[in-house]
């Protein structure tokens, strides 16, 4: 019989639930009890949902990143959260700087955040130093597996594995974090001895650096690891996802592990390979529905390929989605408001359960079995594949059309640096935010009841002017000196531009975890993608006619549209890429022709696209720098072109950035302390850049004194003509009352260095 699992299943809940319940926690609405409820709440939930599972996941619900479960589970927590607030608190503390408003524990330093590999997802990243120590508590994930028993859950607890989270870690001295391993690996087996005493039979154990490019040091490990575990009394299932083995193939299958998994929908040719190198006592697990986006699976054609290898493995064949499905939405019948059409053709994470179920019947039952699903399956299959919604030919044209002047400026950077410092006379160290202010509550309102018909549409536009000419006023007694219109009209940087475009499909619940408490509702790209009409020019130009100082127009990169979409699979991304970058270009050029002279299109998801393997980079660079230079290039050497990066280790693709020609570039650097600028030491970055000083996913509010310190060690790198002031990231997530004081403080400190030169 094939057994089914699941690696992993939504966190957030149908309906945002833990999301609610953080912030009303971190606002002190709530008590920590009743949090605690809401997570048990969601737990039974969620494993309810997965009963058609052989195995369900445990410890794969967090109340904030997993990555920093894992931390607080082998003791290793910064030195700074060694405080008296309670285990929650303190947890609280390393991932956002602090836990409830108005609290005694104190604020802090935030941990350092950044992406999952090649995922919209964000971790807290390890620290770790020469004198870590790790010191195992696994009482959460106990508590866990007793209240999952309870239920009458067969359990497969699930841990990132010992060698991933090194790996995933910072050396905040610089020392060798492989020498922590033998310690490490210690707690690992401490903690299998107490899973094996609560009854656990198998263990899912993560390793994703497997579908890297690893270093000879970084394989040992591997071996090291798991030949020093294999005697421990419980199975480990070692499971790799997003990509393909390679080299690291052999390594795989001969670590002494109970089964491997492996991600067929990114490695499919792999698996004959695995099949024939693993030895004959080893469970398979094959990652067969896409746990990464939300398009149907073909069940028939899946079958077609599994039904030899189940005759060949029998029982030691396991099924699964490809990865944890925390990277799609909840439940697909939610859904009340999608095209019917391109509803036939999604599977979220309940329905995803459901192919795998449909899946292991034909093959445990035979395809007579589940005749009825596979013959609507297969319908809905062909249906998309012959849909006329899905291909535009005069969109095609265009994109062929496309020639190498298109990603050109008409100057070099230092002739229009020289004609912009004319036109806009701005000081040194000019300062400026990345584009969106605080969405209120009464914004979220009015924007709730204009989808619902509750407010007519003048009324509307009405109200978002009135956002609009409010944020422009604070801005201007603040003191910036290039402003924003604040976005009070965008639910969502990426959504906001996909309702404007053909070929795009949006989902009323299909929300998926940032990070925290951060949800974000990816649009659904089914077809060619091209803009009716102009999308932001109305709101644009009424921002800078209320200001003599330059507004930015704000727009989002195609990339980034594109990565922060479920994006169609039946073509290859970078044609879908050059879709967007087309539709952008002619909302550039209307911008321009508006009279916006400043002109902001984020690429915030450029490097999380990057393959996993350095190897595959360079074709992803070229196609993905040349969309964005597609989009942005089209304007006279007059207009500023800025271009924002979020939270990301961005050193080693500052080739491919200084390639894009943004005339001002904005990244993050706050949380990191300016460390991701050391790059700038031995690259001689040619354009302007704003370092981020104000970490804008903390509550905590910067002081004078320590944006001070920042930009100046920023200065130690990039020359003060070329450094602006700014933010890391939009200010949507954040209060007024904590944005205010933040921007004044970032104003005064540009003051002061500006004196601090000029004397």
């Amino acid at each position: 019989m094939v057994t089914t699992h699941n690696l992993g299943f939504p966190r957030v809940g149908k309906n945002r639930e833990l999301k609610f319940a953080l912030e009303s926690y971190w606002r002190g609405s709530t008590s920590q009890q009743e949090l605690q409820q809401t997570g048990q709440s969601l737990r039974q939930s969620h494993w309810h949902a997965q009963n058609q599972c052989d195995y369900i996941p445990v410890g794969d619900f967090s109340f904030y990143d997993h990555v920093l479960d894992t931390s607080f589970l082998l003791g290793n927590v910064p030195d700074r959260a060694n405080n008296n607030a309670g285990d929650l608190d303190r947890y609280f503390q390393v991932a956002r700087g602090q836990s409830r408003a108005e609290s005694q524990c104190q604020h802090i330093a935030a941990g350092e955040m950044t992406k999952w590999f090649d995922t919209n997802y964000h971790y807290i990243v390890p620290e770790f130093n020469a004198d870590t120590e790790f010191n195992l508590n696994a009482d959460v994930l106990i508590a866990q597996i007793r209240e999952a028993k309870q239920q009458n859950i067969n359990i497969k607890p699930v841990i990132l594995g010992p060698v991933s989270y090194l790996w995933l870690g910072k050396s905040k001295d610089n020392s060798d974090k492989l020498a922590l391993l033998d310690e490490l690996v210690a707690s690992y087996e401490q903690l299998f001895i107490t899973l094996a005493q609560e009854g656990v039979e198998w263990v899912q154990i993560d390793e994703p650096i497997l579908v890297t490019e690893l270093e000879p040091q970084w394989q040992h490990a591997l071996k090291q690891a798991y030949f020093s575990l294999q005697k421990t009394p419980v199975k480990l299932l070692l499971t790799s996802y997003f990509g393909e083995l390679r080299e690291n193939l052999h390594l795989a299958c001969e670590l002494p592990v109970a089964g491997l998994h492996l991600d067929t929908i990114n490695a499919f040719d792999e698996i004959t390979k695995v099949i024939d190198w693993l030895t004959p006592h080893k469970i398979l697990s094959l990652g067969v529905i896409n746990g990464r986006n939300i398009w149907k699976t073909d069940l028939n054609a899946t079958l077609t390929w599994l039904e030899p290898i189940h005759a060949r493995l029998h029982d030691r064949l396991w099924l699964a989605p490809s990865c944890s499905l925390l990277h799609v939405p909840v439940d697909l019948d939610s859904e009340i408001t999608l095209d019917e059409e391109v509803q036939s053709w999604l599977a979220f994470a309940v329905q995803k359960l459901d192919e795998l179920k449909t899946l292991s019947t034909a093959l445990n039952e035979g395809r007579h079995a589940v005749a009825e699903e596979l013959v609507s399956n297969g319908l809905a299959i062909e249906s998309r594949q012959g849909s006329s919604r899905v291909h535009n030919p005069s969109v095609k044209t265009r994109v062929n059309d496309i020639n190498a002047r298109f990603a050109n400026r008409k100057s070099n950077y230092k002739q229009r640096a020289v004609i912009q410092k004319k036109r806009f006379n701005l000081p040194l160290f000019p300062t400026t935010t990345i584009g969106s202010f605080p969405q209120t509550r009464e914004i979220r309102q009015a924007r709730k009841q204009f989808r619902l018909g509750q407010l007519d549409q003048h009324s509307y536009q009405h109200f978002i002017k009135e956002e609009i000419k409010l944020t422009i006023e604070q801005q201007e007694a603040i003191g910036l000196d290039v402003l924003v219109h604040g976005e009070a009209e965008r639910n969502d940087m990426v959504e906001y531009f996909g309702q404007q475009l053909d070929g795009y499909a949006f989902s009323q619940f299909g929300w998926v975890q940032s990070y925290g408490s951060r949800c974000v509702k990816p649009p659904i790209i089914y077809g060619d993608v091209s803009r009716p009409s102009p999308m932001t020019i109305e709101w644009a130009t009424y921002a800078q006619s209320l200001s003599e100082k330059p507004v930015k127009g704000m727009l989002t990169g195609p990339v980034t549209i594109l990565n922060w979409s479920f994006v169609r699979d039946d073509q290859p991304r970078s044609d879908t890429c050059l879709q967007i970058a087309l539709a952008i270009r002619d909302e550039v050029q209307d911008l321009e022709q508006a009279g916006i002279s400043i002109i902001q299109i984020d690429e915030a998801a450029l490097r999380e696209g990057l393959p996993l393997r350095q190897s595959q980079w360079k074709e992803y660079l070229d196609w993905a720098v040349n969309s964005y230079k597609i989009s942005a290039n089209g304007v006279s050497d007059e207009t500023q072109i800025h271009t924002h990066m979020c939270y990301s280790e961005f050193n080693d693709i500052i080739q491919a950035i200084a390639d894009m020609d943004a005339d001002v570039i904005t990244i993050e650097t706050s949380r990191s302390a300016m460390e991701l600028l050391d790059v700038f030491n031995e690259f001689n970055y040619p354009n302007e850049i704003g370092p981020g000083v104000y970490d804008i996913h903390s509550p905590n509010i910067p002081t004078v004194e320590q944006i001070v310190l920042l930009i100046k060690k920023a200065q130690q790198r990039i020359p003060a003509e070329r450094l602006w002031v700014n933010p890391d990231c939009g200010l949507k997530t954040r209060g007024w009352k904590e944005v205010k004081p933040a921007l004044t403080a970032m104003v005064t400190a540009s003051r002061i260095l500006r004196n601090s030169l000029a004397k």
